[in-house]
């Protein structure tokens, strides 16, 4: 049920939110306010542009309440944005202390708003939040290396596997985590249209908020690796499905050093500018 509900003592009848639905599933009632099309409530993908886009507050969909919507009349500009882009770094240091449960909820909820290819797909977030826990899913990863070494059954390519493994053991060098005590999997149903590329977004929305929080995150690559083609037992235990595409791993926590100012890589990237 949409359970759309019109405030007709705040409603403008301005159309906005008939006009920008995407499958068209309202339009002016009798009464001159809207109302669900006859036999398309079953086509509303309940993005909630109708909620969003009407000027009053009016309307409430999904049984949401537009009261509890964040307003959108003070957004970062367009320095503080350039800022935040280009002062993320890859960090390789972290503090030993956890991020607070409340700061890490919040995060996942935030993120939840990250768009995918197909409207209320159910992602997954498997999140690391106890660093006790993080120790254990660093020691089992780097003891399903040393199986795999031991059983000459690193996958090809991924030789460097050994060095870690030894430097592990030998010197407690963590390079697989980095010694970050948090740990962040994003994985995405397989029937979905583009699962590799909703994973990524997810991690990027995810990124930039906890850089503006004041944490630091490292696109996780070697772990990645690790526990997909060593150790994938380990993503089922950690109550990964089977069905699921790991899309990227991301490692977070406070970091232990403060860079300064950006890096310079203005050009670096390929703009192809088409003119037909």
């Amino acid at each position: 049920m949409l359970h759309l509900k019109i405030d007709q003592e705040k409603c403008v009848t301005c159309g906005e939110c008939i006009s920008d639905c995407p499958v068209m599933v309202l339009k002016f009632g009798g009464d001159g306010y809207p109302m669900v099309r006859k036999g398309k409530e079953v086509t509303c993908l309940q993005c909630q542009h109708c909620l969003a886009i009407c000027p009053t507050g009016a309307l409430s969909i999904c049984g949401k309440d537009p009261d509890q919507s964040l307003p959108l009349d003070n957004l970062p500009d367009e320095g503080q944005m350039e800022r935040l882009i280009k002062g993320r770094r890859s960090v390789r240091r972290y503090k030993p202390e956890p991020v607070d449960a409340a700061v890490i909820s919040k995060l996942m909820a935030v993120i939840s708003n990250a768009p995918t290819g197909k409207n209320n797909l159910q992602m997954m977030y498997t999140v690391v939040e106890d660093a006790a826990v993080m120790d254990k899913v660093r020691e089992a990863t780097y003891g399903a290396l040393r199986k795999a070494v031991d059983s000459d059954s690193v996958p090809p390519g991924l030789e460097l596997f050994k060095q870690f493994v030894e430097l592990w053991e030998n010197k407690r060098v963590d390079v697989l985590f980095r010694g970050a005590p948090h740990l962040l999997v994003a994985s995405s149903p397989n029937g979905g249209p583009s699962p590799e590329a909703d994973c990524i977004i997810g991690l990027s929305y995810f990124e930039l908020l906890a850089r503006s929080m004041g944490l630091g995150t490292l696109w996780d690559g070697l772990a990645k690796w690790a526990m997909t083609l060593v150790c994938p037992e380990l993503l089922r235990k950690m109550g990964v499905p089977d069905d699921h595409t790991i899309g990227y791993m991301m490692i977070f926590g406070k970091p232990a050093m403060k860079y300064h100012r950006t890096v310079q890589r203005d050009g670096m990237a390929v703009i192809n500018r088409v003119e037909l």
